[in-house]
């Protein structure tokens, strides 16, 4: 039994207002359904971010400053299935630079797919996988004494509150040595229109992946969520430029855990948190680096201007 997924879930579904870690969304058939969200129309991030990876790997290694006869490691937060750091790693193998690829994923299914894929597409590069979440996995960088470049792709970082994305970035440049570069994947504030469909897709991907986590406790801890009694709420304004899923009780119940011995009551119309995306710009990004050693040097968008890879370094 997962006792730290047990235990988050206990202290989320007893606090007010009620709310679940998105980290928790990513079992097997959460990796699929992410997957899925990746592919659909709606969901502009992952083509976007692409765009970048694909049609300006040259001007992502110019700037990251990386050199060919310095080995250096590339670590990845987050990896997932790999799909936009491959157009990098194949630019990188064909140029025969000097590094060591190192994904570091929440999910141990996530990892063994991409190892295997790399392995399959990429045999010539050496790949290190790394299971646990971004917070436990900083203080082993500084384990290495090699230049380092820190992938955080996707607008990961968006899935964390202020407080919490602050605090990660001070940490983050607290585990690098002067001169290491990050590249930190951001999606920009923009319209409703554009936003709240990604998040809300016409096919329901979203929503399965949303009620998913219901799914997962039911099975790993022996609850009893009716997942038809609840449905997935999905909420943004421009000018907050915050997107933010809830899972909503449609009736007043009660749901027991047997694995905590507890039950939790629900009220009709009760909302339980599961997810934050913060939309950035420019200002909001600078804003939480001033209390930190890390500064923007360069910034690649792609080419609708959705969202930009920041590539911030480490100063001495």
């Amino acid at each position: 039994m997962n006792n730290t997924f047990l235990n988050d879930v206990d202290k989320g579904l007893s606090s007010t207002p009620k709310y679940l870690l998105s980290k928790y969304f990513y079992d097997k058939i959460g990796d699929a359904l992410f997957v899925d969200i990746m592919n659909m129309p709606e969901y502009y991030l992952t083509r976007a971010e692409f765009d970048i990876f694909k049609n300006q790997t040259q001007n992502l290694i110019e700037a990251l400053k990386l050199k060919k006869d310095t080995f250096f490691e590339l670590i990845e937060l987050g990896a997932g299935d790999g799909t936009k750091t491959k157009q990098l790693l194949k630019a990188l193998d064909t140029a025969n630079y000097n590094f060591n690829y190192v994904p570091i994923d929440i999910s141990q299914n996530a990892l063994d797919q991409l190892k295997s894929s790399v392995n399959s597409e990429l045999p010539n590069i050496n790949t290190t996988p790394k299971q646990g979440d971004y917070f436990n996995v900083l203080s082993s960088l500084k384990q290495s004494s090699h230049p380092k470049v820190i992938l955080f792709l996707g607008s990961n970082i968006g899935n964390l509150n202020d407080v919490l994305a602050q605090d990660f970035l001070t940490k983050l440049a607290d585990s690098l040595q002067a001169n290491d570069k990050v590249c930190i994947g951001l999606d920009l504030i923009k319209s409703e229109k554009i936003v709240l469909p990604a998040y809300n897709d016409s096919q329901g991907i979203t929503k399965r992946f949303n009620l998913n986590l219901l799914e997962r406790i039911n099975k790993e801890f022996d609850a009893n969520f009716d997942i038809d009694t609840f449905k997935h709420q999905p909420e943004y304004t421009e000018d907050e430029g915050i997107a933010r899923s809830y899972l909503v009780s449609t009736k007043s119940q009660t749901v027991t855990i047997k694995a905590l011995n507890k039950s939790f009551h629900f009220m009709e119309g009760e909302r339980i948190h599961t997810e934050t995306s913060r939309k950035y710009n420019d200002a909001i990004l600078n804003g939480f680096l001033k209390k930190t050693s890390l500064k923007v040097i360069d910034k690649l968008m792609d080419s609708n201007q959705y969202f930009a890879d920041y590539i911030l370094n480490k100063d001495e």
